[in-house]
This record gives structure tokens, C-alpha cells and sequence, in this order.
């Protein structure tokens, strides 16, 4: 069985596609682990800066 590469708390670096704004980039706190979609595990994180919170795909995030 497959397991989060992250855990709650940890705070990973944000590398969005072509398709996201450059601004959003940057440090992002772990503060939920969510279910995979089918292409890997998603997280809920929070962006360090300015507290913007998102949902990201494992692959998205080291």
C-alpha cells in the first residue's frame, strides 16, 4: 500500500504547472493529507507569505 510522501505540518516547496500563475510558487505548509484522484495523493497546503490556502497534486510539491 502507497503512503503520503509528505506529512502534516512539513513545509514543501510549490512547482505548479504552465497552467498556474507564476506567483504562486513558493513555500507552502502541509495541513492536510487528502485521498488520491487517480493520478497520486493530494494535500491541503497553506502558502507561507500571505496564508492563501490550495489543494495540490503529490507531484506538484518536493
Amino acid at each position: 500500500m502507497q503512503n503520503h510522501k509528505f506529512k502534516v505540518g512539513e513545509t514543501v516547496e510549490f512547482h505548479p504547472g504552465a497552467s498556474y500563475l507564476a506567483k504562486t510558487r513558493g513555500h507552502y505548509v502541509v495541513m492536510r493529507l487528502l485521498p488520491s484522484e487517480g493520478n497520486g495523493f493530494q494535500y491541503r497546503v497553506k502558502n507561507v507569505a500571505d496564508g492563501h490556502e490550495r489543494i495540490v497534486r503529490e507531484g506538484q510539491i518536493e
